[in-house]
């Protein structure tokens, strides 16, 4: 079948169009992107939120309050930039801040509507566990986009990400106590520690679901599909 000149004009401007297309809607998604983490990283707390620390921590000075503000600052980013894919808390004391933040009830819809252009619903902290892999796939998640934010290897770190070592850093009593690496602590016999280098272990858990290694991206506007997602535009992982 022979195409006259004029039906090649006319696949070439649908072609054209579509590419304009395409272009002006990934332009448009990366734009909205870098408005929501602009909005994020700008966000001033409501009044009188971060003082609600002192009702668990009294002895908390401002510099530490601050510390667990931008720590929850940075598991926000995470979650951003994550795809808005299901997460996991890592750190006690960011939780508590969560969740006095989620009791300023206006407030933290206008947040997250502006952030996320969604809801993002509570989840409590957790550790990572042994054969636990959807919360691991969470706290992965976190791990990779809090590395990428500090510039830490995640694979081989030497240091912890903020958000990962606040727990430890403020003696949190009952917290989630992270070191970078942990072959010497074992060798001690300490088994409480948690350690970054296991998130790249494929031993540990079977795999190294949300630390990017099975093609994962990040940016997605998707609510996300893998396993422990919460999907609907809800994520999260869990309610109060």
């Amino acid at each position: 079948m022979k195409w006259s000149p004029a039906t090649w004009v006319i696949l070439l401007v649908i072609g054209f169009a579509l590419a304009i297309a395409v272009v002006a809607w990934v332009t448009y998604r990366a734009y909205r992107e870098l408005a929501r983490e602009n909005f994020l990283r700008d966000y001033t707390w409501p009044p009188g939120l971060l003082d609600k620390l002192a009702v668990h921590y009294p002895s908390f000075t401002r510099k530490e309050t601050a510390l667990v503000a931008q720590g929850l600052r940075q598991f926000f980013l995470a979650y951003l930039h994550g795809g808005r894919r299901y997460v996991a808390m890592p750190s006690q004391v960011a939780d508590e801040l969560w969740h006095e933040f989620i009791l300023y009830t206006r407030a933290y819809a206008a947040f997250c509507e502006g952030a996320f252009g969604g809801f993002l619903h509570h989840t409590p902290a957790v550790a990572l566990r042994l054969g636990q892999k959807v919360d691991n796939t969470g706290l992965r998640r976190v791990w990779r986009y809090c590395c990428r934010e500090e510039g830490i290897n995640a694979h081989n770190p030497s240091r912890l990400p903020l958000l990962f070592a606040l727990d430890t850093k403020l003696k949190i009593p009952n917290g989630y106590y992270y070191h970078p690496q942990c072959d010497a602590l074992r060798k001690r016999g300490d088994a409480g520690t948690q350690c970054g280098g296991d998130f790249a272990s494929f031993s540990y858990d079977g795999g190294t679901d949300g630390l990017g290694d099975s093609g994962e991206t990040g940016g997605s506007d998707s609510s996300g599909s893998d396993s422990g997602s919460c999907g609907g535009g809800s994520c999260g992982g869990g309610g109060d």
